[in-house]
């Protein structure tokens, strides 16, 4: 899972190349919008789910857009009990951010699933396949004008990963920024994760409570 730079929509020169001739601006003035990138990339499956923020993209925003995959996809994949996420260490999903952390722990507990976040390391973010799909989504609208948030979205639509088009999906949420945690509640989530010793902060593990025996 990885964000992608933000695009700024409008009619701006973005240095690219087109086929035909496309008249932009030159000068960077007041984007009508700005649309974030996310993406689930499955490297095993080849298959790529994109969403398009509108807002901000913060820890609830990740978090969203991981149970809305979740929702859409778990049908597909009834015997997994695990899920394996990827991640660059981003300011706002690393295993210090506590409200990242919180989601998390949240996801777990409802979804029954466990959860393991392995990190890359600083200036390692490049081994992550997803950011292979960022780069052919730049090469696939290239110089072509992103002048509006539908723009963005049919590009992104009309991709291919390994042959296939990504499942696209707008996300307009408003996140409030800077949300976390208290240090005493962070002591409490502390508990409901599980760090490997000595890379506790870039392997962690988030298992679901024991199921209660029946009584009777």
């Amino acid at each position: 899972m990885d964000a992608k730079a933000s695009v700024k929509v409008g009619e701006f020169s973005r240095n690219g190349v087109s086929r035909v001739t496309t008249q932009a601006l030159d000068h960077d003035f007041e984007p009508e919008a700005q649309v974030t990138p996310v993406g689930i990339l499955l490297p095993q499956h080849d298959a790529l789910h994109l969403f398009t923020v509108t807002g901000k993209v913060t820890s609830d925003c990740l978090a969203d857009c991981l149970e809305d995959f979740w929702v859409g996809q778990r049908q597909h994949f009834p015997r997994v009990d695990t899920l394996l996420l990827n991640l660059d260490n981003g300011p706002e999903c690393h295993s210090r951010r506590t409200q990242f952390m919180a989601r998390m722990v949240e996801f777990v507990q409802h979804t029954g699933l466990a959860v393991r976040l392995a990190y890359y390391p600083p200036y390692h973010s490049k081994y992550n396949p997803i950011e292979c799909c960022w780069g052919v989504l730049e090469n696939h609208w290239n110089g072509s004008l992103l002048d509006s948030v539908e723009a963005v979205e049919r590009f992104a639509a009309s991709m291919t990963w390994k042959g296939v088009h990504p499942v696209v999906q707008r996300v307009t949420t408003v996140y409030e920024s800077g949300v976390k945690l208290t240090k005493d509640a962070m002591c409490v989530l502390e508990t409901k994760l599980q760090r490997l010793p000595e890379l506790d902060k870039w392997f962690v593990d988030i298992l679901p409570a024991p199921a209660t025996p029946a009584t009777g």
